[in-house]
């Protein structure tokens, strides 16, 4: 039940694989993979608030997309590990004894939130990018279940940081050849010196989650974070399958699955990233020309319409061959003080063209109302 680390001095003696509870039995392994599932779920929730999005529909979708990745998981499993179940159909269903694989629960939980977005009229993409936040928290946490159940090493390794198990704690089909002739007995007990490679991977999904979190915030179309996720995990699951020993391989072939699934999507996903998102700054700058464009077309019409605005004209007057632009305004005050209005002013500058004009001048305010009775004696 130890597990030692000759390099840093450091030897854990007792170190088991599940605990009991009033006499229910659960291994680290599950408790680990149900706490990295929590938090992810967490992370997200927390992520759709700062986005402004519905938080209700990420847990739902959330928690079918969880279920979905446990069934893949295992049934990815079982399709290449089929010797091991040919005969022990029941052992297919006997989910507490391990026998699990990523890519078949993140290829079955990504169908059930697409399926999920698809009735719930979400953004696919768009989910995709945060919920990847969820899932490299999920991976930290949970690969550490691979330290308790003495899994996910790789070959022997004479490093500083290179892990010692004993040899009776992991499967023999996990023991190569280099691991049988470098065997070390403490106690007599054996062990072997391997690298710890769910450690590796632990910090790389680390690095990967920074790297995510920086580039929320600049990300230049829906589904950027996502393809940055399966990219930056395939290149480092790739070396990470190499080094293992516990891999699972394509019927009749020594090519491990994982390893293939890994280098397809660093291929695939590495130029779609970086093609997206040249296309994406090739159209944000067609767009900032299109709007300064725009702009200056509206201030063209703009001035155009101000330079083309005529100059009041005055009507020349009978007997005059000079036109007057414009009559200045007389304020009210001086109206006042005259004791007359704009219209009486304009009747008296006619005086002389009036049916009155026989009418004596003092008289003249009269003008153009009708006549009283003292005008009717008059």
């Amino acid at each position: 039940m130890s597990i030692r680390f000759p390099g840093l001095n450091l030897v854990l003696s007792y170190v088991p694989r599940s605990f009991q509870i009033f006499g229910m039995e659960f291994t680290i392994y599950g408790v680990l993979i149900a706490i990295g599932a929590l938090l992810g779920i967490g992370l997200v929730t927390l992520e759709a608030k700062r986005n402004g999005e519905d938080q209700n529909k990420y847990l739902d979708m959330m928690i079918i997309s969880l279920l979905a990745s446990v069934v893949g998981s295992r049934l990815f499993y079982v399709v290449f590990s089929w010797e091991l179940y040919r005969g022990n159909f029941s052992g297919i269903l006997d989910f507490r004894n391990g026998g699990y694989t990523f890519y078949g629960g993140l290829l079955a939980g990504f169908l059930a939130a697409a399926v999920f977005c698809r009735i719930a009229k979400m953004n696919f993409w768009k989910m995709a990018d945060t919920v990847s936040l969820g899932i490299l928290l999920g991976q930290i946490i949970g690969r550490w279940g691979n330290f308790f159940n003495r899994e996910s090493f790789g070959e022997y390794a004479d490093l500083p940081w290179a892990i010692q198990i004993p040899i009776s704690a992991v499967r023999s089909g996990e023991v190569s050849g280099n691991m049988r002739d470098n065997l070390l007995t403490i106690n007599g007990i054996s062990y072997i010196q391997v690298q710890p490679v769910f450690l590796y991977e632990s910090l790389w999904c680390l690095i990967l989650l920074l790297i995510l979190l920086a580039l929320r915030r600049k990300k230049k179309y829906d589904g950027e974070l996502f393809m940055i996720y399966l990219a930056g995990y395939g290149l480092g699951r790739f070396f990470f399958e190499w080094l293992r020993t516990d891999k699972l391989y394509i019927p009749g072939t020594r090519i491990g699955v994982s390893l293939v699934i890994s280098a397809a999507l660093f291929i695939i996903y590495t130029p779609t990233v970086i093609v997206r998102g040249v296309m994406a700054q090739k159209r944000a700058a067609i767009r900032i020309r299109r709007r300064k464009a725009l702009i200056e077309n509206q201030q063209e019409k703009e001035n155009e319409a101000q330079d083309s605005i005529p100059e009041a004209e005055v009507q020349p007057g009978n007997n005059s061959s000079e036109s007057v632009s414009e009559k200045p305004e007389v304020p009210v005050e001086k109206k006042k003080e005259t004791g007359t209005v704009q219209g009486e002013s304009d009747e008296i500058l006619n005086w002389e063209e009036s049916e009155y004009a026989h009418i004596p001048e003092q008289w003249r305010r009269h003008v153009g109302n009708s006549p009283t009775k003292s005008d009717k004696e008059l």
